[in-house]
């Protein structure tokens, strides 16, 4: 089956295309609110009755939640799986959005053609260009050139509450030779990408309790021991002096990039200086000798995210506080185990606390990081067929943030997962006034129809 007229198809029907995709971003499937929960089951019978009108036998799915969308179609190839999310993040707030978010419009920018709308991004464009692209190859050739299941989640913009629960119980029905996720973006807003890394998380909160009360400092200053010095010792003591962190064993199972990969990143022409510029800073601050690009997507990290204690209101006041506490979290890459470095931490952070402090621990997340296996055939077929799609050639990359869907099924499905999005820097999801440009949602259709056929092939 040829995909030069699959091609063809996704260009002349662009306009109904479009239209369709206005009708899904039309409906509020807000699923952190509970008073959109009509809207998100309306959603999920939205996208039921499209995967059927195509002929792919599609129903919703109960959870405890909102509804998941399950939908096959058999094929002559290998078996996909596409996931994708119908749920939207809240719009407020709403005075700082041009129009109404859920009446989506096409607008003309100076970059080009963009549909602005809840969700136009941030899920829903991202799944149609799938969609788009299999309603394609069906209206061309009568069938698809692979078997393929489509998966919709309406929670994931709200913890993915019901996710892994479904996955157990439908892992059979779901495990696949390779998962497609659709919910990244270009690098730089130009170069077409697979992301293979994506960091994992850990977070911990730490507490130092030194006197019984905040203390007058000239009475107690000098002699009694303050949580803050305290705590400002153990932080500093996270990392050497080469941004290296400290805690034993923190290195145990990060892996060293391949020379092929990194030869993509570099070629990627990432300006560090620039990226950096934008914030108001002009020097790298991780690890030394690795560059920006493997500090964001391929080395681990420790970063404090919030510190209390003392007085902190206008003025002065001169206290020796009686706690002192700190937000702590690591990104995590390879397969860095979260549990193992949180008692590390744990056990390097009480043995820095003096006698006369205790110390307390609040566990909050921890999550290991997905790594996909490149070296299979499907992943440079994927790339080479974004290649042939897009000005710039395709690259592996990593991802800074977490993806946990990707995880789950590496977990519950024993499937790897591609995460090949379009999206671009300046969508403003989660934010007002998101778009998503026509190009990328015209070239994304036209991606996976290539995609399609070169996974297809012998």
């Amino acid at each position: 089956m040829s995909v030069d007229p699959v091609l063809a198809r996704i260009d002349s029907s662009l306009p109904d295309s479009l239209e369709r995709l206005k009708g899904l971003l039309r409906i509020p499937s807000i699923s952190t609110d509970p008073a959109f929960k009509d809207d998100c089951d309306r959603a999920a019978d939205w996208l039921v009755a499209d995967l059927q009108s195509m002929g792919i036998s599609a129903e919703k799915r109960p959870t405890p939640g909102h509804p998941m969308v399950v939908g096959h179609i058999d094929g002559p190839g290998p078996h996909l799986l596409f996931y994708g999310h119908y749920d939207v993040q809240p719009v407020d707030p709403l005075d700082l959005w041009d129009n109404d978010p859920f009446d989506p419009q096409i607008e003309d920018t100076d970059k080009g053609r963009v549909l602005r709308g809840r969700g136009s991004a941030d899920d829903k464009g991202q799944l149609m260009t799938f969609v788009e692209a299999c309603r394609a190859w069906i209206d061309v050739h009568g069938t698809l050139p692979c078997k393929i299941t489509f998966f919709f989640e309406g929670e994931e913009e709200s913890g993915s509450p019901s996710l892994v629960p479904f996955l157990e119980d439908h892992a059979d029905e779901l495990k696949a030779d390779i998962a497609l996720i659709c919910d990244t973006g270009l690098f730089d807003s130009r170069v077409p990408a697979i992301t293979t890394m994506l960091r994992g998380m850990l977070q911990e909160e730490i507490t130092i309790t030194g006197p019984t009360r905040d203390l007058h400092s000239g009475m107690y200053g000098g002699a009694a021991m303050n949580p803050i010095r305290v705590l400002s010792r153990i932080i500093a003591a996270l990392h050497d002096d080469d941004g290296r962190v400290t805690i034993p064993g923190f290195y145990e199972g990060v892996p060293e990039i391949p020379a092929d990969v990194l030869q993509q990143w570099n070629a990627l022409g990432f300006d560090h200086t620039a990226f950096l510029g934008d914030v108001g800073l002009s020097e790298l601050a991780g690890e030394a000798g690795r560059s920006a690009l493997e500090m964001l997507w391929s080395r681990p990290t420790c970063e404090v995210n919030g510190i209390g204690g003392g007085y902190q209101g206008d003025g002065f006041k001169t206290v020796l506080p009686s706690k002192a506490s700190a937000k702590i979290s690591f990104r995590l890459v390879g397969q860095q185990d979260p549990h193992a470095i949180r008692d590390s931490l744990r056990n390097m952070v009480t043995d820095l606390t003096p006698k006369d402090c205790k110390v307390a621990f609040k566990a909050h997340g921890a999550s290991q990081a997905s790594v996909m296996s490149i070296d299979t055939p499907a992943f440079e077929k994927a790339r080479t067929a974004l290649s042939d799609e897009w000005p710039d050639e395709a690259a592996f990359i990593g991802c800074g943030g977490s993806i946990p869907v990707a995880g789950y099924f590496q977990s519950l499905l024993a499937t790897e997962s591609m995460l090949i999005g379009f999206g671009k820097d300046d969508d403003q999801i989660h934010s007002p006034n998101e778009k998503y440009d026509v190009e990328s949602f015209h070239k994304g259709a036209r991606s996976w129809a290539r995609i399609l056929a070169a996974l297809s092939s012998e």
